[in-house]
């Protein structure tokens, strides 16, 4: 209850800025991530309307948030300039281009923007949000527009940034520092990896929306993906950044060192902050040498403790060479198997319990083969491993990881689908997905999988249509199970639109004033913030991966 009068508390502060106070104008959406995403972070919440395009709320308790009449709209002679600034094609306002930026991946978020902007560089962006803040313009960045949690689209009538034209690769040092790509941010993903192949070298990084997400979403959002497990966060891979605050002002910390103790590493602040402070514009990261040796295996469990029992035994046995460890449920396979052209079970003829992908990669083929072969004999023996194969080619590799990043797809194929990303102890997660269909009953179905290596569980509901009844249901359960369980609501989307007004879930009261306070110090240093008076220096922000 103390946590709920808290977060009660900040919507009130909040919203006392609706009236009497001029607030900076822009309204930061990152796109990231994730066939995932974007964010969106608290502030905006007494401002906006929490409802789909459907008109239905996502909230168990829904939270009605209402246009600030303080943001202006846009005028002929806001388009006039931008056209200066941009160039006819830097300007769209084309209805059917609008209507897909306006829309989420999910297509369960819609705004109504009139305006999307396509810069070409840092520069072009800066003069876009000075000009903003100058005229308390709302806007919304996106790039690939593939988040999950809302963030990535328009609440309202956003001024979007699109900052796909961004997509130069600067440098790639291989020599004198290994493997520091230097790039801007709007390049999709898998062209990085796919560069870096070329090179030698791979991304760190790895979703199953690379083909679009970009990677200033990723770093906005702190995309975590399938090999997290190996390579850890981008806070670990990142080494510097540009980012553009809301005033127009360029922050560049674009650095490529591993080490520097020179006061704040202010890069931090900007890694999954969901561009409450700004829009990432460049990207400095750390790419690892490509090993010439990967190997997949595709296994079936029984029971969710052989699970956990199986990872333990990998790192203990696979030790530096374990790259991934993947695990989705019986209704997920089964999910696949119903909606997604060409996918074969692997583990024929039933249907098992749990199914775990694991993949290694090492610079020995033939000794890193035989010690996965040997860690799979043993598995199968001591009872852990029901059944399993391994990848004798690429292409079956290829099958078997379509398999886990087709789930996605395959759920929204088959319906309506409510997504949440939990982070959670091992020997809790599975409890959170048997409670949940236990509390929703015969109404939808419970799809469970995720990145078993790092403690990030995928629950999903799937249901024929989105049904306030059955959200009535999962939610607060979900969120409340999760933080008496000392999980995290967010494990790699973010908030976003969804989840902003679910912070205290996961943090405390302290923590999100803390956040309040680190925003106003940002903008009360900065010189020319127009659209703000001396004593309240607030940047209304939220974005998207």
């Amino acid at each position: 209850m103390e946590k709920w009068r808290a977060a009660d508390r900040l919507l009130k502060f909040s919203s006392r800025f609706a009236s009497g106070t001029k607030l900076t104008c822009t309204i930061i959406n990152y796109d990231h991530t994730h066939p995932l995403v974007s964010e969106c972070c608290f502030f905006p919440i007494p401002f906006y309307c929490c409802k789909s395009k459907q008109g239905k709320y996502f909230y168990s308790v829904a939270t009605t948030v209402h246009r600030n009449p303080l943001f202006s709209i846009i005028s002929p002679d806001d388009i006039s300039y931008f056209k200066t600034l941009l160039g006819e094609r830097g300007v769209v306002q084309d209805a059917l281009a609008l209507d897909a930026a306006n829309t989420d991946w999910m297509g369960k978020y819609r705004g109504s923007s009139k305006l999307l902007l396509q810069p070409k560089n840092t520069e072009e962006v800066s003069q876009i949000l000075k000009y903003c803040n100058s005229r308390c313009l709302a806007v919304v960045p996106q790039g690939g527009n593939t988040g999950l949690v809302g963030g990535s689209v328009p609440v309202f009538d956003e001024v979007i940034i699109n900052v796909g034209l961004m997509r130069n690769i600067l440098s790639f040092d291989k020599v004198i520092v290994s493997g520091v790509l230097v790039c801007e941010a709007g390049c999709i993903l898998e062209n990085l990896i796919s560069f870096l192949d070329d090179e030698g070298f791979i991304m760190p990084l790895d979703l199953g929306a690379k083909g679009s997400c970009q990677i200033g979403g990723n770093v906005s959002t702190n995309a975590g993906g399938l090999r997290l497990l190996r390579y850890g966060s981008l806070h670990g891979s990142v080494l510097g950044l540009e980012a553009v605050l809301a005033n127009g002002t360029v922050l560049d910390m674009l650095g490529t060192l591993r080490k520097d103790n020179t006061g704040y590493d202010l890069k931090h602040l900007f890694i999954g902050s969901e561009g409450s402070l700004g829009i990432v514009t460049k990207v400095s990261i750390l790419t690892p040498p490509k090993l010439s040796s990967v190997n997949i295996a595709f296994l079936a469990c029984e029971d969710y403790t052989s699970c956990q029992k199986l990872l333990l035994e990998a790192k203990k046995k696979l030790g530096g060479i374990l790259s991934a460890f993947e695990f989705l449920d019986s209704d997920a396979m089964s999910l696949v198997l119903k909606h997604l052209d060409g996918v074969r079970n692997p583990l024929p003829p039933s249907i098992h319990n749990f199914y775990i992908l694991i993949e290694t990669t090492g610079s020995n083929e033939t000794f890193d083969k035989e010690n996965l072969e040997a860690f799979l004999l043993h598995s199968v023996e001591s009872g852990l491993v029901a059944n399993g194969v391994l990848a004798q080619d690429i292409n079956q590799a290829s099958s078997f990881w379509h398999i886990r990043e087709g789930l996605p797809e395959a759920l929204m194929k088959a319906g309506a689908v409510y997504k949440y990303d939990l982070s959670l102890p091992l020997e809790k997660m599975y409890d959170l997905v048997e409670e949940m269909r236990v509390q929703i009953g015969p109404a939808a179905k419970v799809v469970a999988y995720g990145h078993l290596g790092d403690g990030n569980l995928h629950l999903n509901i799937s249901a024929p249509a989105y049904d306030d009844n059955i959200l009535a249901k999962i939610e607060p359960f979900v969120y409340e199970w999760t933080s008496k369980n000392r999980g995290s609501i967010s494990a790699e989307h973010g908030l976003g639109l969804m989840k902003a007004a679910k912070i205290h879930y996961s943090k405390s009261p302290e923590t999100v004033r803390l956040m309040i306070d680190f925003d106003y110090c940002v903008f009360e240093l900065l010189p020319d913030t127009s659209c703000l008076d001396d004593n309240h220096s607030i940047i209304c922000l939220c974005l998207s991966a």
